[in-house]
């Protein structure tokens, strides 16, 4: 960068140098053939009568026309007149014309240096402003992947209930909807919620489970599942399915497997060591309850947003 400004300074140097000798040289040495204007400077002049003595016999002669004196008309013998006009004198090149020719060629080479230089400071910020960016953009993926890493570890260490169905070992053709905490951290249920509905298949069930109401049932004493524990959320049984058929008709489409009954619900809750304003967490489920002639069945059914866990 400084050795391209000095060569720069240099040829322009040299160039008003020699700008200064051909000025000079022009000015001790005229152009030929400017400030003459030649002409012819000898001219014929017209000759002059001498007087003559007068005439005595010209008294008694009539007068006669006399001929118009030519002498004052420009004959084509003449020679015109040489003019001579001096030239022009050539205008000193005063020592003030010199300082200020001087000031302008120093400003023109301190300019051109100010742009380079400008030019080369800017392509450096270009430079260090991509490299910033460039920091700043791996610092964010760092710390996006720091934050899923954490999130990952806090996942791995929150509660996790899973929904089974466990037949009750005292009532024949009874059932029970249990919670189980399959996490590392104990889990504190806030509340639950469940609903039954009659149709042909799954097929016929909303695409999104569907609740009388969107309150929450909170259990009447709180409860809390350690690791491995488990609580009963929704108790099923044969003599349950009377109580939900409204009437006889519908009862007998169910025994003869005309129409099958769906059992969904949810279940709320969060860890119990986690801050209040943490979201929850929720873990859906959907059954099919078999009414057969004798043996009855609950399992697992439904689509997939029946069966959701957060």
């Amino acid at each position: 960068m400084v050795r391209k400004a000095l060569t720069a300074f240099a040829i322009l140097s040299a160039v008003a140098q020699l700008s200064i000798q051909i000025s000079a040289q022009a000015q001790s040495h005229p152009t030929p053939g400017q400030g003459t204007v030649q002409a012819d400077a000898s001219s014929k002049t017209s000759p002059k009568t001498s007087p003559s003595t007068p005439d005595p016999s010209a008294a008694s002669t009539p007068a006669t026309p006399e001929s118009p004196d030519t002498s004052m008309f420009p004959r084509d013998e003449q020679q015109p007149h040489i003019v001579t006009i001096p030239a022009p004198a050539p205008s000193p090149w005063l020592v003030r014309d010199q300082i200020t020719w001087g000031a302008n060629l120093v400003l023109v080479v301190l300019g051109y240096v100010a742009i380079m230089v400008a030019l080369s400071t800017l392509k450096k910020i270009d430079r260090r402003s991509r490299s910033v960016e460039l920091a700043a953009a791996a610092a964010a993926d760092s710390a996006q992947a720091a934050l899923l890493n954490a999130q990952a570890i806090m996942d791995a260490g929150r509660p996790w209930l899973l929904v089974s169905v466990v037949p009750s070992p005292d009532i024949e053709n009874s059932f029970a909807v249990t919670a189980t905490n399959h996490g590392r951290s104990p889990a504190r249920i806030v509340g639950t919620a469940e609903q039954v509905r009659f149709a042909i298949d799954e097929t016929q069930l909303a695409r999104t489970p569907e609740y009388p109401s969107d309150e929450l049932t909170a259990p009447l004493v709180p409860i809390i599942l350690l690791p491995g524990e488990s609580a009963e959320i929704k108790p099923f049984s044969r003599e349950d399915l009377k109580s939900i058929c409204d009437s006889e008709e519908r009862l007998r489409s169910i025994e003869n497997w005309e129409v099958k009954v769906y059992i969904y619900g949810k279940v709320i809750y969060r860890g119990l060591t986690a801050p209040p304003d943490k979201p929850t967490n929720e873990t859906a489920w959907c059954c099919w309850y078999i009414h057969g002639r004798q043996k009855s069945g609950l399992v697992f059914a439904g689509p997939t947003e029946y069966n959701a866990h957060t």
